[in-house]
């Protein structure tokens, strides 16, 4: 704070000039501080962190002074100047108020507190501006001027608090362009609406004697002033001593030179401190851009790399004049509306050899224009199409600072100031250059970040399978939630695999712990779920190979894991579990909901326990919810009450399938979030099935015996079978498969018939099964070869085929689509009865 004393009319007195800290604080609509300047901090004492947030009433001593004298030496209050800081804090009075008091606090030094508080109107949180300044200190410093000058100054007793507007003392449009820079961590808005009103209603000024008013300007230098008096005090005595006085530094120069360092360090401490509060890369990018303007600029433009916005690697090579650079961020203090048309954010454009954009960019060191002249804007005008900058850049001061991390330019940051403000200079290049490696450490971490994120989702969407929502007789639907905790990869898994005899098999699991780890060994046991159900093993029986799985692969490899597989055909699901929760079955008939009461078994890769078969009957229209315990347990909750809600949730009437699930989603995410719980941190997934099962009247089932005759017999049943179902139209098609695989089935048959069974759901499934363990294979069949051609026309004219082992034999299957006839795309059916050999 600059205070300059003129001379009274009754008593002149020579100029004076003094430099005090002056603090700053704001205050919200309940009375709590949202700012903190650094001069609050060294006035009145706790950090910014321990004072943002709390009640304004308790953090500034002025207000103690009113609750209790007895804490206090002394309170002054002028008679004109309102209210105590205490009413206008807790009143939030409608106009400026302005006081003095003195404060002696136990353990500190006396204070002279000045303050000017201001009530703020408008859109923002802000209330009261409040700024403080020390009057002792103002004291002694004219004190000290007093003694060197001879004369005794009484003249601080008569120095009290006021306001004046603007047209009473010249220089208000350098005290208006000022003001911002005491209200750092605000935004250009917010600033700006806040000083508008403070010009309003009058600057704060000192009144001295009651005659003259000197207005208050922020300053961030605190002078040595120590020092300057010991240098004096050198240079005098050698003087008497007759020695040669050391040459000295002017003290203006001495003050200006420090106030300027230690301004540009507390800038660059404030936006290290209000930079990187997050990993989010976009925004970090708009941090960056606005912890600059408007203190250290007018106009900032962000630019990066392709690969730094894509979250992807380390970019490779140094950029060319190929290099495409990504406009991120433009922040401005120009009207609204100004750069973006004509510099949107978003845009991609290389930069020429002879632009100083491109010097920043190869050299990595910041380039300084003092003052962008008529042909250098005219060149970097000519990269913009159909579109003039000029106007907005031609006689700014510019400077390009680069955004580095492990010496690769991975952006850079265009800065320009108004003409009006100073230009830019090599202490302004030092300080961009000190900025522009805090925020290229900040944006790399932040891409590193993204990058293993996008690793981590790419590698988890990869592991998770893509289930066909429907299958032969069920409908699924199915969801995954990515956890909070320890990245977002977990080994949470679902799956549901085609299995011979029209059956699915469905699987729901999880990997113990998180991280790569959990999700590569969920890769692992979910291939080998996959392989083992080809097999046809019984659940139980896959459970245990499972767990034999898990223990060669490490001890420390545990999951738990429900499996079911559900036959269509007879209704009923046969399930197992591995220490996983039960699943819950919605009953068609009432909308009743259960949890299914399964042997709980060990978790996989416990070993030596054994597992159990459950068979359990179901109807047509009946809904399996499998899932994880993610979905369902809450710290510091039993399990019981996750279980409880998904019961209540699942037997809520929905829609669709995919509403059922957003229904359960949405119940046991609320109850996540309960008061003191924290919310969900595991990883989540969850299967529905709703199990509709095939009519008699849509399956049949022949036995052939082992003769090649056989083979026209199965053509014409499946032809007069595809007549009563009304879809003649696949005749040919299907009879010609159907006698390529009962061919090879009859040769290699060994003791029992062969049975034929045709499936009518969406899609016509023919399945033909033996009793032979030997697989058939897809072969190349030459022009001389009697066979091997079978398979090859099985797998052109099906859209679907393949080959399964059952527990006596072999089943060989294709799937045909049916033509759909009638509105809506669905396939008229017959009710007339199938045929039955």
């Amino acid at each position: 704070m600059d205070i300059d004393r003129g001379t009274p009319p009754t008593q002149p007195q020579q100029a004076v000039t003094g430099r005090i800290p002056l603090a700053v604080v704001v205050v919200d609509s309940a009375g709590l501080v949202s700012h903190w300047s650094t001069g609050a901090r060294r006035l009145f004492g706790p950090a910014r962190e321990e004072a943002v947030g709390r009640p304004a009433t308790d953090l500034m001593p002025v207000s103690g002074a009113l609750a209790d004298d007895a804490a206090y030496t002394a309170y002054e209050s002028y008679e004109g100047l309102g209210p105590g800081l205490d009413d206008s804090l807790n009143g939030l009075t409608a106009y400026p108020a302005a006081g003095r008091a003195r404060l002696s606090e136990p353990g500190r030094a006396p204070l002279d507190v000045l303050w000017w508080a201001y009530p703020l109107v408008g859109p923002g949180p802000e209330r009261l501006l409040v700024l403080a300044a020390d009057a002792a200190q103002l004291e002694r410093e004219q004190a000290d001027e007093g003694d060197r000058d001879g004369e005794d100054d009484d003249g601080t007793e008569r120095i009290a608090p006021g306001f004046a507007l603007h047209t009473e003392f010249s220089g208000a449009e350098e005290l208006a362009g000022r003001l911002p820079e005491i209200l750092p961590s605000m935004s250009v808005g917010e600033s700006s609406r806040i000083v508008a009103q403070v010009l309003e209603l009058g600057y704060p000024v000192l009144e001295f004697s009651r005659h003259d008013r000197v207005p208050v300007t922020p300053d961030w230098g605190v002078p040595r002033r120590a020092e300057r008096r010991a240098r004096r005090r050198a240079a005098e005595a050698a003087a008497a001593a007759g020695e040669r006085p050391v040459a000295a530094v002017p003290d203006e120069d001495v003050d200006l030179e420090y106030a300027a360092v230690r301004e540009r360090l507390e800038f660059l401490n404030e936006v290290s401190g209000r930079i990187g509060s997050s990993l989010d890369l976009s925004r970090t990018i708009l941090e960056v851009s606005a912890a600059v303007v408007p203190r250290f600029t007018d106009v900032a433009g962000t630019y990066l790399r392709e690969q730094v916005i894509a979250g992807e690697g380390f970019p490779d090579g140094p950029p060319d004049a190929t290099t495409m650079w990504y406009r991120v961020a433009v922040e401005h203090v120009d009207a609204p509306g100004r750069w973006d048309d004509v510099v949107p954010v978003g845009e991609s454009m290389p930069f020429p050899v002879h632009t100083p954009f491109f010097q920043c960019m190869t050299t990595g060191d910041p380039v300084l224009v003092p003052r962008i002249s008529e042909e250098m804007g005219t060149a970097i005008a000519s990269q913009f199409e159909k579109r003039d900058i000029r106007p907005l850049i031609n006689g700014r001061s510019m400077l390009v600072v680069p955004l580095k991390a492990r010496n690769v330019v991975l952006g850079f940051m265009i800065l320009l100031r108004h003409p009006g403000r100073v230009l830019f200079n090599d202490m302004d290049r030092v300080t961009g250059a000190e900025l522009a490696a805090r925020a290229g450490l900040v944006l790399d971490n932040a891409r590193m970040y993204t990058h293993q994120e996008t690793v981590a989702e790419t590698l988890q969407d990869s592991m998770l399978p893509k289930i066909a929502p429907r299958m032969a007789g069920c409908d699924t639907a199915t969801r995954y939630l990515p956890g909070t905790l320890l990245g977002r990869v977990g080994g949470d898994w679902f799956d549901s695999i085609k299995l011979p005899g029209s059956r699915t098999a469905l699987v729901v699991g999880d990997v113990m712990g998180h991280g790569l780890n959990s999700a590569a060994m969920m890769g692992q046991l979910r291939t080998a779920v996959q392989t083992m159900a080809a097999l046809d093993l019984p659940p139980e029986q896959l459970l245990r190979n499972l767990d034999d799985l898990a223990q060669r692969l490490g001890e420390h490899y545990l999951a738990t894991c429900l499996y079911a597989v559900y036959d269509p055909i007879r209704s009923e699901l046969l399930m197992a579990n591995a220490g996983h929760i039960p699943p819950v079955v919605v009953r068609a008939a009432d909308g009743h909901s259960d949890l299914l009461d399964l042997p709980t078994g060990a978790p996989i890769g416990v070993g030596g326990v054994p597992f159990e078969s459950v068979r359990i009957p179901v109807e047509p229209g009946d809904r399996l919810i499998m899932c994880t315990d993610g979905l369902v347990e809450v710290r510091g909750e039993d399990i019981g009450v996750g279980l409880a809600t998904l019961c209540e949730s699942a037997a809520h009437p929905a829609a669709s399938m995919d509403d059922a699930c957003d229904t359960i989603i949405r119940a046991l995410a609320a109850s996540s979030w309960k008061e003191g719980q924290g919310g969900r941190k595991d990883d989540v997934a969850l299967l529905m099935a709703r199990l509709n099962g095939i009519p008699e009247q849509d399956v049949a089932v022949w036995q052939l015996a082992r003769d090649p005759q056989e083979v026209g017999r199965a053509r014409r049943l499946v032809r007069g079978q595809l007549a009563v179902w009304g879809v003649e139209e696949v005749a040919d098609q299907v009879e010609l498969l159907v006698s390529e695989v009962v061919t090879n089935a009859v040769r290699h048959a060994r003791h029992h018939p062969v049975e034929l069974r045709l499936v009518r759901t969406d899609a016509l499934l023919c399945e033909v099964g033996d009793d032979s363990h030997t697989l058939p294979a897809l072969m190349s069949a030459g022009p001389g070869d009697e066979a091997g051609r079978g398979l090859a026309v099985v797998s052109a004219l099906a859209r679907e085929w393949g080959t399964s082992r059952t527990g006596d034999g072999k089943m060989v299957w294709f799937e045909v689509p049916l033509p759909y006839q009638g509105r809506g795309g669905r396939m008229m059916r017959t009710s007339r009865a199938p045929g039955r050999a």
